[in-house]
């Protein structure tokens, strides 16, 4: 996931470890899907979540092959589907690790809701959320060494994580932590958190959606897109989540003892 170069700090020669971005095409019975800018590792898990937004999997049994291999210079996951699943669009051009969704050719602002976010009567404490991203951030050792990647986790309502994933892309984070629950028959991701070290933006919500989860938690502030998708679809969405303090955008139900944060909304 990193790899070194020589730069150049304080007048003095010296390696410097940056993290890897590289091309992971996938591909479905033979056919290129897509070419995801990455850094790599977990590159099944991320296939496997890119598919859980970009197409009709919603469980394990969907695929019935994945498999990643070293094919004409570049990383490749080859892909089959059961028979009925709702295969994905292809998409024409590589989508870098800032966007998940600048190479398709269709924008579908409408996620996919394949279950209820929540069981009746769920609730999240604030102390937990407001700890979530310091928790996440303990565990990203490749941020430690690069400062240069996003992270992404599913937690329970106690605040316990279920892996941490590391990407360039944010995006990329978020399907290697959704993939991993799919592969492992934890979709869909009832009462579950999806953490965020960055920002949100529609897709991440989108994402959210597909996978079931119950909200959504984040170091930094969610886009006006990513409020509406969030209020539509029952999210919890907490952002701006640093030094003990969170905005609620979304779900305030949600949050038990809400009165000690700050600049509640939603």
């Amino acid at each position: 996931m990193t790899t070194r170069r020589a730069i150049l700090r304080r007048g003095r020669e010296r390696a410097d470890d940056l993290a890897v971005e590289a091309p992971l095409v996938l591909a479905l019975d033979g056919e290129v899907l897509a070419t995801l800018m990455r850094t790599p590792g977990h590159d099944l898990e991320l296939a496997a979540g890119w598919l859980c937004v970009e197409s009709g999997v919603a469980a394990a049994d969907d695929i019935v092959t994945l498999r990643s291999c070293w094919e004409d210079d570049t990383d490749r996951v080859h892909v089959t589907l059961a028979p009925g699943v709702r295969a994905p669009r292809p998409r024409a051009f590589v989508t870098s690790a800032a966007c998940g969704v600048c190479s398709a050719d269709v924008l579908d602002l409408s996620p996919l809701r394949r279950n209820a976010p929540h069981t009746p009567g769920w609730t999240v404490a604030h102390d937990v959320l407001a700890a979530l991203p310091d928790t996440m951030r303990a565990r990203q050792r490749t941020f430690d060494r690069t400062g240069g990647v996003h992270a992404a986790s599913l937690a329970r309502a106690d605040g316990s994580l279920l892996g941490v994933f590391e990407d360039v892309g944010r995006h990329n984070a978020v399907d290697k932590a959704v993939g991993r629950a799919l592969l492992d028959g934890a979709l869909p991701a009832t009462d579950l958190l999806l953490v965020v070290s960055g920002r949100v933006s529609f897709e991440i919500v989108q994402k959210a959606v597909a996978a079931g989860v119950a909200g959504i938690v984040a170091v930094s502030a969610p886009s006006s897109l990513a409020v509406d998708l969030a209020r539509e679809h029952g999210l919890l969405l907490a952002g701006m989540v640093r030094g003990g303090q969170l905005n609620v955008y979304a779900g305030r139900e949600l949050l038990r003892d809400d009165s000690t944060s700050a600049g509640l909304s939603g």
